[in-house]
């Protein structure tokens, strides 16, 4: 089988990874790629997010399935098109990819399917938004969300409400995020500790993915700018058997079956960000695909064959089941330019990564990388992800710290507490 990835970051370098080493799997292309993808697939400079060019490479490539990785290309309706030309793929439509680009829709289908969430209002102008501050319905601290699309960093924990005041101005009024801002969530601040349950969906039926936590702060002990995400281990010890099947009763299923109700069936990754609070699991996000960099540790830990669930998941054929996982923990370290999330440069020679992919228990994917020559280079603000596998979670914390200790690039940044947490330490 001719296999298409559609995105260039870490986790479509991961699902290359993954896909490249099934029986069923004859090529790999991947659209555009980056550096490290190029290793073992052949990229093209195709935009992900360019339904039609994206359709004129798999007529072009003669491909037979597409795995669309990023959320983008989902928003702008790739999966549509494949649909309607006969080309399966895993991935929601656009009307279904809505549980991610608009917090506000994820809301209302929560609210109508009866799935626990935080308390919330949606607020469609500044003025608004300042009033809902102003009478604190949830007190303080307060959670203010983009409703559209912000690659992660759209979301602000107000401790007062001067920081929330701040907040509505930066994203409503200077437009930090650009038409993500035109509408924000306004809702509760949870308590507890946050953890990323996944599943493939053929739009009935789910098949549950090892679980995860991330961190998303840019630096240790959780302080700094929201990320796109530091760093993240596999599984969380949060969920165990009897939990994920409480998740998937109350909020998979639920979310599924009303997606379908209402004309939208989804289909593919659903990516269910919880709060663990005291009552139970809470939905703080849906992400129409899966996690970066969850991807990194979760495709390491699954220990079988995916390619058949994401055909079977497509043709709305796939068996309700949990993937069969390894017994490991993973951690996986988000080496970063210095200054990301914020101003940061590029460009700057990358060594150490022929001795690194030699260890056993080891993996390295590029996300924003580049090849100038014979160089490799950064060519992005999060650059590569670290993972090691271990018996436990600090022999995983040994093996992915050892490996990017010995990885060099200039202003080198990355989180030196990524999986603390799994073992009690933060």
């Amino acid at each position: 089988m001719r296999v298409l990835v559609v995105g260039g970051g870490a986790r479509e370098h991961a699902l290359v990874w993954k896909l490249g080493a099934e029986p069923g799997v004859d090529s790999i292309v991947c659209a555009p790629g980056n550096a490290g993808i190029s290793r073992a697939a052949r990229c093209v400079p195709v935009a992900a997010d360019d339904p039609g060019a994206v359709l004129a490479l798999i007529e072009r490539e003669r491909i037979d399935f597409t795995v669309i990785g990023p959320e983008l290309p989902l928003t702008r309706g790739v999966a549509n098109i494949l649909a309607r030309a006969g080309h399966p793929c895993c991935g929601p439509t656009s009307e279904a990819a809505r549980l991610e680009s608009s917090k506000a829709f994820a809301k209302e289908v929560m609210a109508r399917c009866g799935v626990p969430t935080a308390r919330h209002l949606t607020c469609d102008s500044a003025a608004a938004a300042l009033d809902a501050v102003r009478r604190a319905p949830f007190g303080y601290p307060v959670v203010l969300k983009a409703n559209g699309l912000a690659a992660g960093k759209g979301v602000v924990v107000a401790p007062d409400r001067a920081a929330a005041q701040a907040a509505v101005q930066d994203m409503m009024v200077d437009r930090r995020f650009g038409d993500a801002g035109d509408q924000i969530v306004i809702e509760e601040h949870l308590q507890g500790r946050e953890a990323s349950f996944f599943v493939l969906t053929d739009g009935a039926n789910a098949r549950v993915l090892p679980s995860a936590e991330d961190h998303k702060r840019a630096c240790d002990r959780d302080e700094g700018p929201n990320t796109g995400g530091m760093g993240a281990f596999c599984p969380s010890p949060l969920i165990d058997t009897a939990t994920s099947e409480r998740i998937l009763d109350e909020i998979v299923l639920p979310t599924i079956g009303g997606m379908a109700a209402a004309g939208h069936p989804y289909r593919g990754f659903l990516y269910c960000g919880l709060m663990m609070t005291s009552e139970g699991p809470r939905v703080i996000e849906f992400n129409a695909r899966l996690g970066d960099p969850e991807t990194q540790v979760i495709l390491p830990a699954i220990d079988e064959d995916l390619l058949p669930h994401l055909v079977d998941g497509s043709r709305g054929a796939l068996k309700s089941g949990v993937c069969r996982a390894r017994a490991d923990a993973h951690v996986g370290v988000v080496m970063a330019s210095g200054g990301y999330p914020d101003r940061f440069e590029t460009g700057k020679t990358i060594g150490g990564l022929d001795e690194v992919e030699s260890l056993p228990g080891v993996w390295v994917f590029h996300a924003g990388t580049a090849q100038r020559g014979e160089t490799l280079v950064t060519s992005g603000g999060r650059v590569l992800t670290v993972v090691g596998r271990g018996t436990d979670f600090q022999a995983a914390r040994t093996a992915a710290y050892d490996a990017a200790a010995r990885i060099r690039f200039d202003k080198a940044h990355f989180r030196r507490d990524i999986g603390l947490r799994a073992i009690g330490e933060a």
